[in-house]
C-alpha cells in the first residue's frame, strides 16, 4: 500500500492509527466508539496489530493500556500479541516501564524514532498519543494516517493535528467502510510535501 521511499530503502514504516470522530476529536474514545464496534472493526484491528513490530506511544496512552491489557486473554491471540510486542513510550516523566517489553524513550524524540525506524522489520504502530504524533508529524516521520473515522459528533475534546502550524498535503491511499457507518481514511503524506 505504501508507496513512499522508505519501502524502496527497507526501512520500516510508521503508521498513526486513531479512532476519530466526525469533529476530529480523539480523544477518549472509550466514551464515544464503543456504540460502533463492529466484527469488521475487530478483524481490521487484529490485522494491523499482527502487521506490526513494535508499538511507540505516548506516556498517557501507554500507561492506559498499560493498566488494561496485561491480564487480558484472548482466543485470537491480539491480548498476547499486545503483551509481546516491543514497545517504546515517549515521556520525560516516567522512571519506569514496567509493561513487558517496554523501553522508555526520554531524549531526542525524533532521532529516536528515526533510528527506530531505520532498524528495519515490520511496521511501528502508533495509537492515541496526541502530542506524540504532534511531534512525528512536525518532523516527518510518519508514513501512513489511519484514521478510524466514527459517524459521530463529540463537540469538544482534544483534537488530531491540533499542533500541525502549516498545510500539509494528503494522498488518499485507501479507504474501507464498515457496516456500523465506520469508515477508516488512508493517508501518505504527499509526494510534493515531502520534495519541498
Amino acid at each position: 500500500m505504501n508507496n513512499n521511499t522508505n519501502t524502496a530503502s527497507s526501512q520500516r514504516n510508521l503508521i498513526v492509527s486513531e479512532f476519530l470522530t466526525l469533529d476530529g476529536v480523539m480523544e477518549a474514545p472509550e466514551e464515544w466508539s464503543f456504540a460502533f464496534f463492529s466484527e469488521e472493526q475487530q478483524e481490521y484491528k487484529h490485522d494491523e496489530l499482527f502487521a506490526s513490530g513494535a508499538l511507540l506511544l505516548g506516556r498517557t496512552t501507554y500507561e492506559s493500556f498499560a493498566d488494561a491489557w496485561p491480564d487480558r486473554t484472548d482466543e485470537t491471540g491480539f491480548a498476547d500479541r499486545m503483551n509481546n510486542l516491543p514497545k517504546y513510550v515517549v515521556s520525560t516523566s516516567l522512571e519506569e516501564a514496567e509493561w513487558n517489553n517496554s523501553t522508555i524513550i526520554d531524549g531526542d524524540v525524533a532521532e529516536a524514532v528515526a533510528a527506530l525506524k531505520q532498524e528495519g522489520g515490520k511496521d511501528i504502530l502508533v495509537n492515541g498519543s496526541g502530542e506524540l504524533v504532534d511531534t512525528l508529524m512536525k518532523n516527518d516521520l510518519v508514513d501512513e494516517y489511519r484514521l478510524m473515522v466514527h459517524p459521530v459528533v463529540q463537540g469538544n475534546g482534544k483534537r488530531l493535528f491540533k499542533g500541525a502550524n502549516a498545510p500539509t498535503t494528503m494522498s488518499l491511499v485507501d479507504m474501507k467502510t464498515f457496516s456500523s457507518g465506520v469508515v477508516v481514511l488512508t493517508y501518505e503524506p504527499s509526494e510534493e510535501e515531502d520534495n519541498e
